[in-house]
């Protein structure tokens, strides 16, 4: 494998920093490295299969997921160039830097990978996607990615002709808030948390993406016995949760949600929340503790918090042996791995692997999309079914507010996690479970 950057930014293949992503060059040996065999079935001369990965290389947000995208692209790229390729054809990467709060930068990020005439975009996720989509519309290869946002499919659902190329991998942030109180209901159904009280209190960022869950909590909580008591307001960066700390006391919420993004201000919130904590309350931390930055920094304080994600590597035979393979080739994140964009960059590349197979032209863009369309695929982070009205994989368990699957296999199902002895453990939902949940240190 080939793995080339945008401009200078290069160096040799190796693990990728949790703390500056690299872009990677390596030759033919990139397969040796991997400790795979060499790609020997490929045939001379033929056309290469070049796949745009937009990653965030320079910027302090969006460092961790997209170093866990590129390896995981990384890794599926190593073991089909090793097994012969695609088509006898051999796959290389091109990774522009992006920063993904810029609307320009998001833009342009599309734009470089269009000047390379890529077969295919993968990105794990920008905060700006629209003008991303605009661009990509000139261009109109598959462009799959892991944006979790229903702004963005509600402009593939007004324009499917014009974004018929944009294909979310993961359902949308809206579940997030429309699933939480579900999943308060069946953690009281176990009977190991018993609320002190039926209010909720949500500590919310002023980015739209945590706004927009906020939105769809509002709009969930009333259906089931839990009543809203109080919003608090932050804004990133989130230097001292001291007076955060203060209204949660205040309101004496039986339910708390931080509904955040950054895992290390996540770690920071976990330590002086357990030094001094409101008692009985069930804590849930909206995704950000899937980056690794949250367990290496947030320590044993992060012991028995919760928090999910609507994408994620199970914890099934299929997601156990994509762990065992991502550490054996990164072996610095034992004991730490990514679980959420790590399977998702693996994914996205088999899933293209396997419409250029059937469609045997990876040229044909408009063939390839409607192929990936029309035929679901599950990977090591569930079932990818985004033949809907918004083309975003279905959500499960079923919230009962739309694009929803009723069985595990027909969707993606979203991960409930807690801290349990410094690891990450699924506890629901319980198809899926590793674990049951258990009281926290502060109840």
């Amino acid at each position: 494998m080939t793995l080339i950057g945008a401009g200078k930014r290069t160096a040799t293949i190796r693990p990728i920093s949790r703390r500056k992503a690299l872009k990677l060059t390596a030759t033919g040996a990139a397969a040796a490295v991997a400790g795979l065999s060499a790609p020997a079935v490929i045939a001379a001369g033929k056309d290469k299969i070049l796949i745009g990965v937009p990653s965030s290389l320079s910027t302090p947000y969006g460092v961790a997921d997209d170093t866990d995208h590129l390896n995981g692209t990384t890794m599926a790229v190593e073991e089909i160039n090793a097994a012969g390729g695609v088509l006898e054809r051999e796959i290389e990467l091109f990774v522009p830097d992006v920063d993904k709060l810029s609307p320009e930068s998001c833009r342009q990020s599309i734009a470089a990978c269009i000047d390379k005439k890529v077969h295919a975009i993968s990105n794990a996720f920008l905060f700006a996607p629209i003008p991303a989509m605009d661009e990509s519309a000139k261009y109109k290869c598959p462009y799959l990615q892991g944006n979790t946002q229903r702004n963005a499919t509600l402009a593939y659902k007004a324009d499917p002709k014009k974004y018929s190329q944009i294909l979310q991998t993961d359902p949308s942030e809206v579940n997030y808030g429309w699933t939480y109180p579900l999943w308060l209901t069946k953690m009281e159904q176990t009977g190991v948390w018993k609320p002190k009280n039926r209010k909720i209190h949500i500590v919310a960022e002023q980015v739209g993406y945590c706004q927009t869950i906020l939105k769809a909590a509002r709009e969930s909580i009333p259906k089931y016995n839990f009543q809203l008591a109080a919003v608090t307001d932050i804004q990133y960066p989130v230097n001292d949760w001291s007076p955060v700390i203060q209204k949660l006391k205040e309101v004496d919420a039986g339910a708390i949600m931080i509904d955040h993004w950054v895992a290390a201000e996540y770690a920071a919130f976990c330590k002086q929340f357990s030094a001094d904590p409101v008692p009985g309350a069930i804590v849930y931390l909206q995704y950000g503790p899937s980056q690794p930055e949250f367990l290496e920094l947030g320590g044993p304080a992060t012991e028995g918090f919760c928090w999910s994600t609507v994408l994620g590597v199970y914890g099934d035979k299929i997601g156990q042996d994509f762990r065992v393979k991502y550490l054996k080739r990164f072996p610095k994140f034992v004991g730490n791995m990514g679980l959420v964009y790590t399977g998702n960059g693996y994914d996205i590349v088999q899933y293209l692997k396997r419409s250029w197979e059937a469609t045997k032209k990876p040229e044909d863009f408009e063939a390839n999309c409607k192929w990936i369309r029309e035929n679901p695929y599950r990977g090591v982070c569930g079932m990818m079914n985004m033949n809907n009205e918004f083309q975003e994989a279905l959500h499960f368990p079923d919230n009962g507010f739309g694009n929803q699957a009723t069985e595990l296999e027909k969707g993606m199902s979203q991960l409930y996690v807690q801290v349990q002895d410094v690891h990450h453990k699924i506890i629901w939902p319980n198809e899926i479970a590793e674990s049951k949940l258990r009281p926290a240190p502060w109840w």
